[in-house]
Parts: structure tokens; sequence; C-alpha cells
């Protein structure tokens, strides 16, 4: 049964998607600065200073491009979108575009349990708002093309499902053990190096 309200090609939402992801990407750097006109020692004690920003940057960074990567993943072998699945984007935009906020929460309170928690439940909703969008999109074929790259979106929901899981049980382990569970945040490294490799594997 097709949908009666095709809302056009995916050409302008993806545009947008880019937009706003690389913005969001942007803001991330404003925190990172040092002031003119220090002594040496100063200066060297500024770029130490910054050293708390540099690894939020990194950390978000990473998250963002990789959900960006999972946006256009999805979006491979749609040729329509309907209301629902703008209004799904539009909401994974707003949350990508969120992010810097909690960034500058990590790099500058980063030892505050709040942090952790304000930052992990950002990313677990931007994960779970895309895994509701491929859902979405897997069970409405008639916004697809014939043909398209299933394993890379298998793989891709894999990689969405661990970063939900990851950042969703961050936030009762920051309750229990307070900032540094923020280390749990690691166990992701083996599964997007696994994901990326397979996805590379079937390019």
């Amino acid at each position: 049964m097709k949908n009666p309200n095709p809302e056009g090609d995916p050409e302008r939402l993806l545009t947008l998607a880019d937009g706003v992801f690389a913005i969001a990407i942007t803001l991330l750097v404003l925190d990172l600065s040092v002031p003119q006109g220090l002594s040496e020692g100063d200066y060297h004690r500024a770029l130490r200073d910054q050293l708390p920003n540099l690894g939020a940057y990194a950390i978000s960074l990473l998250v963002l491009a990789g959900f960006w990567r999972d946006h256009r993943t999805m979006f491979r072998t749609v040729r329509q979108v309907d209301a629902q699945v703008i209004s799904l984007t539009v909401l994974g935009l707003g949350l990508a575009a969120l992010l810097p906020f909690p960034t500058a929460l990590i790099s500058e309170y980063g030892d505050e349990t709040v942090s952790v928690v304000v930052y992990s439940a950002v990313v677990a909703a931007l994960g779970l708002v895309h895994l509701a969008l491929a859902t979405v999109l897997s069970r409405r074929p008639w916004l697809r093309g014939d043909a398209g790259p299933v394993r890379d979106e298998r793989i891709s929901a894999i990689d969405l499902g661990a970063t939900v899981t990851v950042f969703l049980v961050t936030i009762p382990l920051a309750l229990l053990i307070g900032a540094a569970a923020m280390w749990w945040w690691l166990v992701l490294v083996p599964v997007k190096v696994w994901t990326g490799s397979r996805e590379g594997a079937t390019g």
C-alpha cells in the first residue's frame, strides 16, 4: 500500500541535514581559544587548560560525524519522503544542533555527574530518533528505490544501537560512580572500528 501523502524527493532534507551537522561541528570549536597578551608561563598554562576542551571537542566531533554518516546511509535508497520522515529528521537535527551545549558542560565541568548525564541523554536521544527514522524507512518500501545497500543499513543499525545502549547505560552508571562513567564510552571504540571496516568491505 502506497503512502497517499508523499512530500517529494529527499534532496532538500539531505541538504538541510548536511548544513546543520556542519554548523554543529563548527560550533564545537567556539570554546577553543587562548587569550592574547599572556606571559610565557600563563601561555603554557592556558594551553594546558584547553586540554579538556579539546577532549570534549574530539568526542563530539566523532559522535556527530557518526550520526551524519548513518543519516546518509539511511537515505541512500530513499526516493521520496513523507511527513513523518521529515518530522523525525528535523527532530534529530534539533538534537544534533543542541550537542555543542552539553559538550561545553563536559569541557568546563567534566567532573560533575550532571554534565555526564546531560551529555549522555542528548546523544542517546539523537540515536533513538535515528533508529526510529531507520525503522520508518525500512517499513515503507514505497519511499525507497528497487535496490539498495541492505548490508550497509544493517551495519548502520548495529552501530546506532550500540551507541544508544552505551550512552543510555552511562546515565545510571554516572549516578552511581560519578563522572568516571565517561570511561565507559571507550566500549564504543571497537564497535566503531568493526562497523567501519564492515561498511568499507561492502562499499
